[in-house]
């Protein structure tokens, strides 16, 4: 029996001892094609000989620096890149070691901006319903995954929910694009006028929706009309680019395609992907600028931010990432991702939506495609279709209350940059084949 708390108590985990491409090997030597580089992470596959040597340099040369005493060189090498193709405005960068930090920083930094600008009144964050941000309790505040809210509730902070951008399932049939996205832009404006507009911190939302309702692509104009309302009302536009961010879906920023730049951006699972933990709030001159002429800093902190060889690794991440054009090689394998998902399941009797951008897409399962109608919950459909994948060797990441928090269920792929055509048509193959399996319900 391990004596690791795993995430799940009743099941044992396959021991991973190997990794190579896009996939991984365990103990037993059952190979696994690595369809969701974990929860969106490893966007340059296992095994990178150069990213494993910038570790291990900079491990032989520095191993850690504790910030109050110093900087490192990788740190800043890494700041100065993240910046420099950073969306416009952005000039700062927060390190730290996750997406769950991430957020919990850019939260703080955006009330702490209020309060050196002298309006510390400004205490509510609006955020959307069907959203992921953490596992920490402030970014599970903002966050609206039922199940995982639901046992520690009582310990959040409240924070006002506001319509996702889900057209399969909240666009009603006949409303435009334009007007959907009016209507939510609406929607967030009668929120902040319900709750004072000078008591409001910041709006916070994925660019692409991630892990809870599985890789929603917003309407056209959606974030547009979105900023319009934040500018309107001096509100912070805080984006969660996570797990949707650093190239998964065809450009470096998923913001870059919705023509917009937020105040503040968080970035993390594809900065170092998967090398070393990292993260990172990636901040505007706006924000920063009171905090450094006011008290002087950002008042937070943690052991490990900065870390000389997470640094290292992703640095050497997102050079490779730029200098072998990975980005480019997203959309055109995204683009045979779409292909091969709508071969297998355009017409699939237990799959209702086919969704995503680049190399982020989900398929929503359905019990009944006439009318779209979700499995039983009891049934968790989700779990079975993983059961299934990883039968097959194939890994994807799957969740249930896709719709509600209680109702849906949606498989997530996130394959590796480097996936080639093969792979892909494997993936779709293999992801066919366990949702037929998944779906013979005795």
């Amino acid at each position: 029996m391990s004596r690791i708390i795993q995430r799940s108590g009743r099941s044992t985990m396959p021991v991973a001892v190997g990794g190579e491409g896009c996939w991984i090997v365990d103990r037993d030597g059952r190979r696994y094609l690595d369809a969701s580089g974990g929860a969106a992470v490893s966007c340059l596959g296992h095994g990178h000989p150069e990213v494993v040597e910038a570790i291990r340099a900079q491990v032989g040369e520095l191993a850690y620096a504790h910030t109050s005493f110093f900087s490192s060189e990788p740190a800043e090498a890494l700041a100065d890149h993240l910046v420099e193709h950073a969306p416009p405005g952005i000039e700062h960068v927060y390190f730290v070691s996750g997406g769950s930090e991430a957020v919990e920083a850019a939260l703080k930094m955006a009330r702490q901006y209020f309060v050196e600008i002298g309006q510390p009144q400004r205490r509510h964050f609006i955020a959307r319903r069907q959203s992921y941000h953490g596992n920490t309790l402030g970014a599970m505040s903002v966050g609206h995954r039922e199940s995982a809210r639901r046992l520690f509730e009582p310990m959040l902070a409240p924070v006002t929910h506001v319509s996702p951008c889900y057209a399969y399932r909240y666009r009603p049939a006949g409303e435009t694009d334009t007007a959907y996205a009016q209507r939510l832009a609406d929607e967030l404006e009668q929120a902040i006028l319900r709750l004072g507009p000078d008591t409001v911190i910041g709006f916070i939302a994925e660019t692409v929706g991630g892990a809870t309702a599985g890789t929603v692509p917003p309407v056209p104009g959606y974030f547009e009309k979105v900023r319009a309302v934040c500018d309107r009302y001096g509100v912070l536009l805080i984006l969660d680019e996570v797990m949707c961010g650093m190239g998964r879906t065809g450009t470096l920023h998923a913001c870059e395609q919705e023509g917009v730049a937020p105040d503040i951006m968080v970035v993390a699972k594809g900065l170092g992907a998967g090398y070393q933990p990292i993260g990172a709030a990636l901040a505007s001159d706006r924000v920063y600028r009171p905090m450094l002429e006011g008290s002087g800093s950002f008042s937070h902190g943690h052991t490990y931010i900065g870390h000389p060889a997470a640094c290292a690794a992703a640095l050497a991440v997102q050079q490779i990432v730029q200098r072998d054009h990975l980005v480019s090689r997203v959309r055109e394998r995204g683009a045979k991702l779409q292909e091969v998902l709508l071969d297998q399941f355009r017409e699939h009797a237990h799959v209702g939506d086919v969704r995503g951008r680049g190399l982020f897409w989900s398929i929503e399962l359905v019990a009944d495609r006439a009318d779209d109608a979700p499995f039983d919950p009891a049934l968790r459909m989700h779990a079975r279709v993983k059961a299934e994948a990883m039968r097959l060797g194939l890994c994807v990441y799957t969740m249930g209350g896709t719709i509600d928090g209680e109702r849906g269920d949606h498989v997530l792929m996130a394959p590796p940059f480097i996936v080639g055509d093969d792979e892909v048509v494997e993936i779709a193959c293999r992801l066919r084949a366990a949702v037929d399996a998944a779906a013979r319900i005795p």
